[in-house]
């Protein structure tokens, strides 16, 4: 049989890898974790409905992952970051995970994820050629959860 690469934009073609990858993934799971997907997205708005920040992320399996925290620059240190980060810890110790996992550019949080008790695991060097790329894990097994 003859095999082709091809690159496209297919947004079928791409659910049907990660779907592949999923139902391959489940084999080697424990069943209790299966079909452990969630999006996790939460919105800072302004009096006017304005989107001034947010966080999304999502729970898979056991952990979740931040994918993005970003506050509008005019706001940022005003504790709207932090609340956000709260929030979600809150929320993946609702839903039974052991880890939250996060990456940052060096020019981005990490002071600020280190701060909130954020472990560095791992590093790249040489991100846009001035930068380094941290990858962050936080134990949840520490934090108390708050009632809802």
């Amino acid at each position: 049989m003859q095999y082709n690469i091809s690159q496209e934009q297919n947004d079928r073609k791409k659910s049907l890898i990660n779907n592949k990858l999923y139902e391959y993934n489940l084999k080697h799971f424990p069943k209790d974790l299966r079909g452990r997907y969630q999006d996790i997205n939460l919105f800072l708005t302004d009096e006017n409905g304005q989107i001034c920040g947010g966080i999304l992320g999502e729970i898979c399996w056991n952990w979740l992952e931040i994918h993005t925290l970003m506050i509008d620059e005019e706001i940022r240190g005003s504790g709207y970051g932090s609340q956000l980060l709260v929030e979600i810890e809150q929320i993946a110790l609702h839903n039974n995970c052991d880890f939250i996992k996060v990456d940052t550019l060096s020019f981005q949080a990490l002071d600020f994820y280190e701060n909130h008790g954020y472990q560095v695991y791992g590093t790249l060097d040489n991100v846009g050629r001035d930068y380094k790329h941290y990858y962050l894990k936080k134990d949840l097994s520490k934090i108390p959860v708050t009632k809802k």
